[in-house]
């Protein structure tokens, strides 16, 4: 009965940050703001987990293909299609839940707890839309940017880890990279990105949003906001998957 009840008031709150349109020009420097916010400073640690990843997953692959029956440029075609299908947008999805999801919720918890939002409704603002929308816009819009990023670094640590440590050469982690290449595959996980960059905007908005109490609440919201979204990816990744691929 819990999860009906929290279902229902999260589609009501989306009904409240959809319905009633507000003046654009309140929105245009706050979509930037969160976009810088919650977007560009999320992009250095993007970069180093993705790094290291690709170097992990070259150094995998490569020690599961010693039989000399595989050539080595599969190791390069293997890292690719990880990061491009899974790892750049569910994995990164599930990172950037924590980072990106503890933050709204915090920010907009702390808001509530301080009825900085019972003022915006006094003053005859929707304080839903007014909050909440504009860090939708961003994550959404700044997600499938992070995405490319994320594959870019996992290919360049993997091609820095591979020949370092003699897994595989330069020239055939090159080749594999560019071996039967599947454009089809970024679509399907920039659709992922544009779903996933949703719930993670939306499920920490509404914990936060509903929280009530003071400090400590706005704590165990932050948290239940980033497992509830963790939950969410999963399942909207294999139902995706099934429905993509």
């Amino acid at each position: 009965m819990k999860f009906f009840f929290h279902a229902g008031q999260y589609f009501s709150l989306l009904y409240r940050v959809f319905s009633k349109p507000e003046k654009h020009r309140m929105y245009f420097t706050k979509i930037f703001t969160e976009i810088e916010s919650l977007g560009i400073n999320s992009v250095g640690i993007v970069a180093i987990i993705s790094i290291f990843m690709g170097g992990i997953m070259t150094l995998q692959v490569a020690y599961n293909m010693e039989n000399p029956i595989f050539p080595t440029y599969l190791v390069g075609l293997g890292n690719r299609d990880t990061l491009i299908l899974e790892f750049s947008s569910t994995i990164m999805g599930l990172i950037m839940a924590g980072k990106i999801g503890s933050n709204i919720t915090s920010e907009i918890g702390s808001m509530k707890v301080t009825e900085q939002i019972d003022s915006l409704e006094i003053m005859g603002v929707n304080s839903a839309a007014y909050l909440i929308l504009p860090k939708i816009i961003a994550v959404v819009c700044i997600f499938p940017f992070l995405f490319i990023l994320s594959v870019f670094f996992g290919l360049i640590g993997g091609l820095i880890v591979g020949p370092a440590v003699g897994a595989v050469t330069a020239a055939d982690y090159l080749n594999g990279i560019q071996y039967l290449f599947v454009p089809y595959y970024v679509t399907y996980s920039i659709i992922k990105t544009l779903c996933f960059g949703f719930l993670i905007a939306t499920i920490p908005a509404y914990f936060g949003y509903f929280v009530e109490g003071g400090a400590f609440e706005v704590g165990a919201a932050s948290t239940k906001a980033v497992v509830n979204t963790n939950i969410m990816i999963l399942v909207f990744d294999l139902i995706l998957t099934q429905l993509l691929l």
